[in-house]
């Protein structure tokens, strides 16, 4: 193994048996003809790659590509079918939070157990109880029962105990939503300075940004194999490319089964709702955003029944929230849309602004409404 390695992964080959329950009877044997049968799912094709001491890496990909499962036999939890994988230095994994708590004893209790399962001694964890308990923020909570805590509390909790567990590689798996905004970023700054302290990091995730922010390095798994390795922009930019491309092939699957496969969403930022204007103003400025994965649908903004001529603008914020959920179909440039109206010939009293998003054929992707109340002076 190369001494600059801290994992090395060679011609890993996963699969998974998958075997139905036995037919007893023939009735059975004809009815339920499928039981028995076994079939094999391969997960995992010829997978090689290096992480170096002292990278942060990503893996990423669709649900079933294998990222999580490659993850796994990292930690040696299962084991490959053929290939190798070797590590160098102490290993912790963040795959199953609170494994080995047990709810009767308390939180204070449980960080004994939970770290020796990581491989701490007595006295080390007594070194470090102080600092696990003051990131996990549960204060007097921390004697109590853990059968008494919330989801978020125990979830903290063991979070705290896996973070401030000195290893040398940690592997993490999807488990960063845990807890408030608040104690999210609290997680994302430990492990930016693991990551600065040399500390190996391997994390499985679907939240992009993350990536972005916190890896040297994205590897990209797609349908068991090894697709992508490098730069994090530039690895994800090629991702998406290719799950829209899958996008439209499974929207194309719908469409012949009679199905209406796209999406979208409209919103009005500006006027707020019920919002009361002066007619003292000369125009009324109107804006908010739209997003769609379909390539034919169109956006209408109409005021009362008139409808708006609006110019698309740049809204990097509502690109970010919806970047995964709409992955190669959006445009931050096109995002947003403005609008004004001319007041003056504008009555008095209620009037409508109207927002859809809609399909050639009719069919409405989405829809937004609010009231507004122009009066004299405001």
């Amino acid at each position: 193994m190369d001494s600059r390695n801290a994992i090395e992964v060679r011609n890993v080959y996963k699969k998974f048996k998958i075997e139905y329950d036995k037919s007893n009877t023939l009735k059975e044997k004809m009815i339920f003809w499928k039981k028995g049968k076994v079939e094999y799912h391969e997960v995992l094709k010829d997978i090689s790659l290096n992480i170096k001491k002292g990278e942060t890496v990503a893996l990423i990909g669709t649900n079933g590509s294998g990222k999580s499962t490659l993850l796994k036999l990292m930690t040696r939890i299962i084991f490959p079918n053929s290939g190798t994988i070797e590590k160098d230095g102490k290993l912790t994994s963040l795959l199953e939070l609170g494994a080995g708590f047990h709810p009767d004893f308390t939180g204070r209790e449980n960080i004994y157990f939970n770290a020796s399962i990581f491989g701490l001694t007595r006295k080390e964890i007594d070194n470090r109880i102080n600092e696990i308990i003051d990131f996990s923020e549960l204060g007097e909570f921390i004697d109590n029962p853990i059968r008494t805590y919330s989801s978020g509390m125990y979830m903290r909790l063991a979070f705290s105990v896996a973070i401030n567990v000195d290893a040398d590689i940690l592997l993490i798996d999807e488990i960063l939503a845990v807890g408030d905004q608040h104690f999210q970023d609290k997680c994302y700054r430990k492990l930016e300075e693991l990551r600065d302290s040399g500390k190996t990091i391997v994390i499985v995730t679907h939240s992009l940004d993350v990536v972005k922010k916190l890896c040297h390095r994205a590897i990209w798994i797609y349908k068991g194999e090894f697709r992508l390795d490098g730069d994090p922009v530039y690895v994800i930019d090629e991702y998406l490319k290719q799950v829209a491309l899958d996008h439209k092939e499974e929207k194309k699957k719908e469409i012949e089964k009679g199905r209406h496969p796209y999406k979208g969403v409209v919103f009005i930022d500006r006027p707020k709702d019920v919002a009361k204007i002066s007619k003292t103003r000369e125009k009324l400025f109107i804006g908010g955003w739209q997003i769609t994965d379909s390539d034919t649908a169109e956006l209408n903004v109409y005021f009362d029944n008139e409808l708006i001529k609006v110019k698309r603008v740049s809204r990097e914020d509502v690109y970010d929230a919806y970047l995964e959920s709409y992955p190669g179909s959006l445009n931050p440039e096109t995002i947003g849309w403005e609008g004004e109206v001319i007041l003056k010939d504008k009555k008095l009293g209620k009037h409508r602004i109207y927002v859809n998003c809609i399909e050639p054929d009719g069919y409405k992707l989405s829809e937004k409404e609010i009231e507004i109340d122009i009066v004299e002076e405001e």
